[in-house]
């Protein structure tokens, strides 16, 4: 095979990661020469209930030059400061994990090292009182970061709640505007090459048939072409991760709107709250083996804030990956990749993630091994990461008021997070290895929100001045309280 470029990239499914993937090739890959095909059915649903994200997406968005007001406009979107975690340590606690950088780090020491030396000193306070981003959604309040760094707002980071199907109509006009050409219709059969097994041709109903170069699966849990025609097996990790079901519902908007998504524990998994301009997301994600659907739905549909607007929908899922994400010259994004609960919202990110990863390791016809080997080493990595952090939040609880939480409490976890479990409960370390989508700040948070509280903190500590690291504390938490004060209301 020559070392001839690309010239046809044919994405298989619409959806979020459809269009994400056919937005971004329009504006990363259309060279003049190269063809861009999306093809989708109306008659197949996407699953399209994923409405939180964590901050790079704005990121992926300014690639693409969206304006972020127009996007919230058509999205129905609006600002995301964290995450609010009720009931996950003993059943009556609460904290967030708040997006952004906390306090400020002194002589190179990560904050939270100051602050372990410190807790319980009087004008201290909890952690959560030194991230902007934290105070402000306490207080239901909003403003941009600042480029200032000696103000409050420099640490602040946010991300957004939206709804996804809007999302993706949003980027197919502009996919579409930009030249990528929409087919309608089922695929009925892959072609593939009989010698190298990649897939040459699409047929369609009506004896249509679709070409391409590279192919890109966005067929959601099905995997059409990474799954079934390449046949690439599937990573089951639901003996780290037993919820496999969820049910959903929305219901009518609710004032005031709160920045930030509410993750409620429940008898056998938990509850999301995401508010939207026009209605709010709610869902209940279980363990089938632990609650039957009915009673899944009793219990979401027991704990809404507001009347709903339209029937509930179910949906089952093995929580896992594929073994590879690039095999061939298919390269499978989304659910056809693989699939981890949303509860840190990382869903629509590791589309995003596989799609910078894909460019970066853009291919030409040779699709050598090097390229696709990097590229799935750097996704198998994102996704055991993720994973470990979500792992973290259900094994380290306190909770034993059901079967669900004194399984998930007991069960084995990976190494890899054990050790990261101990080295925090040793003296508050977390180190951050090589694709670890969330930083050490995030990590911290959750730790201590699930009660995990390290038994020291860095010695180097000692080598500052106390009073003065007390006062620069207590100085940095009235800072923050007084920023929060002074923002506009989230309306």
């Amino acid at each position: 095979m020559s070392g001839a470029p690309i010239g046809r990239v044919v994405i298989v499914g619409g959806g979020t990661a459809g269009w994400m993937a056919a937005a971004a090739a329009a504006r990363f890959l259309d060279d003049g020469q190269r063809t861009i095909t999306l093809i989708e059915s109306d008659a197949i649903g996407t699953v399209g209930v994923g409405e939180a994200t964590i901050p790079p997406i704005r990121g992926f968005n300014a690639r693409l030059g969206i304006d972020e007001a127009a996007f919230l406009r058509a999205t129905g979107g609006t600002v995301k400061l964290g995450i609010e975690f009720v009931g996950w340590t003993d059943g009556t606690d609460r904290y967030l994990h708040p997006f952004g950088t906390p306090g400020r780090d002194i002589e190179g020491l990560n904050f939270h090292q100051l602050w372990l030396k410190l807790r319980g000193r009087d004008g201290v306070g909890p952690l959560e009182d030194y991230s902007m981003a934290a105070v402000a959604a306490r207080h239901g309040r909003f403003a941009p970061p600042s480029p200032d760094p000696r103000s409050p707002l420099s640490g602040m980071e946010y991300a957004y709640h939206f709804d996804a199907s809007l999302y993706a109509a949003f980027l197919r006009d502009r996919a579409e505007a930009q030249g990528v050409r929409r087919v309608e219709g089922r695929i009925t059969q892959v072609d593939q090459d009989v010698l190298t097994g990649h897939v040459r041709a699409l047929r369609l109903e009506g004896d249509r048939v679709v070409e391409g170069d590279l192919f890109l699966d966005c067929s959601g849990f099905r995997s059409l072409l990474l799954g079934e025609a390449m046949g690439v097996g599937y990573e089951d990790w639901s003996h780290w991760l037993p919820c496999d079901s969820a049910v959903a519902v929305p219901t009518e908007r609710v004032r005031p709107l709160l920045p930030y998504t509410r993750a409620s524990a429940r008898t056998a998994g938990w509850q999301w709250r995401i508010p939207l301009q026009h209605r709010t997301g709610n869902g209940h994600v279980y363990a089938s083996r632990f609650q039957d659907h009915d009673e899944a739905e009793r219990v979401l549909l027991a704990n809404l804030d507001a009347p709903t607007t339209a029937p509930t929908r179910r949906l089952s899922f093995t929580a896992g990956r594929r073994a590879r994400m690039w095999e061939g010259n298919v390269v499978a994004l989304g659910l056809a990749s693989g699939f981890l609960e949303p509860l840190e919202s990382t869903s629509i990110h590791l589309v995003q993630a596989g799609i910078s990863k894909l460019f970066a390791l853009f291919p030409d016809m040779r699709f050598t091994p090097v390229e696709r080997d990097e590229y799935n080493r750097l996704m198998r990595s994102q996704y055991e990461a993720i994973r470990d952090f979500i792992i973290l939040h259900y094994h380290a609880t306190q909770r034993a008021d059901s079967p669900f939480w004194r399984h998930v409490r007991a069960m084995p976890i990976p190494d890899t997070l054990q050790r990261k479990i101990a080295l925090f409960r040793e003296k508050g370390r977390i180190f951050r290895y090589d694709d670890d989508l969330f930083a050490v700040p995030s990590w911290v948070a959750v730790m201590l929100g699930q009660g995990i509280l390290p038994e020291g903190y860095d010695p180097v500590v000692d080598a500052l001045d106390e009073a003065k690291l007390l006062d620069a504390l207590r100085q940095m938490r009235a800072g923050y309280a007084s920023a929060a004060r002074q923002l506009a209301m989230v309306e």
